[in-house]
């Protein structure tokens, strides 16, 4: 059907920044051509909640990881668009 190889793999790595209330994930996304994309997302620990750093790498990953996919919608879109020109929604 197609007259190129087309497996591709992305490599993704998630890096914690954390202190006692906040917990940052930097989200390093590198496509099969070379390019890649970085996103981040935070989680914010209520003074009043007990300690537990793995809750707080969970919700900022997440967070991360939903960037990371309306980025990826959005230069979709960009491309679709140039291609057909017209206008397009691509829905989450």
């Amino acid at each position: 059907m197609y007259d190129r190889d087309l497996t591709t793999r992305w490599r993704a790595e998630i890096e914690f920044d954390e202190d006692d209330t906040h917990t940052h994930a930097t989200l390093r996304m590198e496509f099969g051509d070379g390019q890649g994309m970085t996103t981040r997302g935070d989680a914010y620990r209520h003074p009043g909640d007990g300690s537990q750093p793995m809750v707080g790498e969970e919700i900022a990953a997440a967070r991360a990881l939903i960037a990371l996919g309306t980025a990826l919608l959005g230069t979709a879109s960009a491309q679709i668009e140039q291609a057909t020109h017209h206008l397009v929604h691509l829905y989450r």
